[in-house]
């Protein structure tokens, strides 16, 4: 699997790259980041996976996320995929909370969505697998954290691949996307009418359906705008004690929903992943 190097930059003693390829997976060119930190040669390093949020790219926590000097310190390396296919012939939306931008890191099994918008496949499968080929990765000691819709994604792939991710993380997520407005808009378009096929793209569903992960980490803004009606962690806190799941859902006063708040804690969740992909 072939990739085009579209810039690198040396950044806190490693490189910064972004990088481009034909996807299988969506039919269409994707672009993503990795942060590779300094290392000796031979060496494989744990990888973090960064979801980012809608309307987001790559970019966003590349340039906003003020994550590289955590990583070098800890010796991860953080990918950070696009959230959705893009280009000349997908499918679109005029709002900005579904089509390009919002691809929600589900299967899409509807038209016109279903011939590209396969981020759940890209995201577990495809990716994973030029990751490991191209980067020096140690892909037995995998973390996912990501931001609002991002956060949805970082939650329910790692809920459903526990043998995968040694530790799960998010900033403002979609805990319950099926009681929600950004949600049931988006896997009722992507997956059709029937709820019983959104619910592997619900982390609390997944929770109550016998999903489990040894802990959770989220990190929400009391001033978040979105917080009371898209977000809902209260929802993520009922499913995690009622399956016994430690769950830490620190509520930072003040904070709102921009990458002001993303990169005032993501070397916190760096961090932390680091404890855990280094046990």
């Amino acid at each position: 699997m072939d990739i085009e190097t579209v810039t690198e930059n040396r950044s806190h003693g490693g490189m910064q790259g972004v990088y481009r390829h034909k996807s299988t997976a969506t039919d269409t060119d994707m672009t993503f980041s990795v942060f590779v930190p300094d290392h000796a040669p031979g060496t494989k390093l744990p990888v973090l996976w960064y979801l980012s949020g809608l309307t987001c790219t790559h970019a966003n926590v590349t340039e906003k996320g003020e994550y590289r000097a955590a990583c070098a310190q800890a010796g991860i390396v953080f990918v950070a995929p696009d959230t959705s296919p893009r280009g000349e012939g997908v499918a679109d939306d005029e709002a900005y909370d579904m089509g390009q931008g919002a691809g929600f890191y589900v299967d899409a099994t509807q038209e016109p969505w279903a011939p590209h918008f396969q981020m759940c496949s890209y995201i577990e499968d495809e990716l994973p697998a030029l990751i490991a080929e191209h980067f020096p990765v140690d892909m037995a000691h995998q973390g996912i954290t990501g931001h609002s819709m991002g956060g949805h994604g970082a939650l329910t792939i790692g809920l459903r691949n526990p043998d995968r991710f040694a530790s799960i993380s998010a900033f403002s997520p979609i805990v319950a996307p099926g009681r929600v407005p950004w949600g049931e808009r988006a896997l009722s378009g992507y997956l059709g009418e029937d709820r019983a096929a959104w619910r592997e793209y619900d982390a609390c569903a997944l929770i109550e359906d016998g999903a489990r992960a040894d802990a959770l980490l989220v990190e929400q803004g009391t001033a978040d705008q979105f917080l009371e009606e898209q977000l809902r962690p209260e929802l993520l806190a009922e499913a995690c004690k009622n399956a016994n799941i430690p769950l830490t859902l620190n509520m930072r006063d003040g904070y709102d929903h921009s990458y002001y708040f993303i990169s005032s804690f993501l070397a916190d969740h760096v961090a932390w992943h680091a404890a855990r992909l280094k046990a």
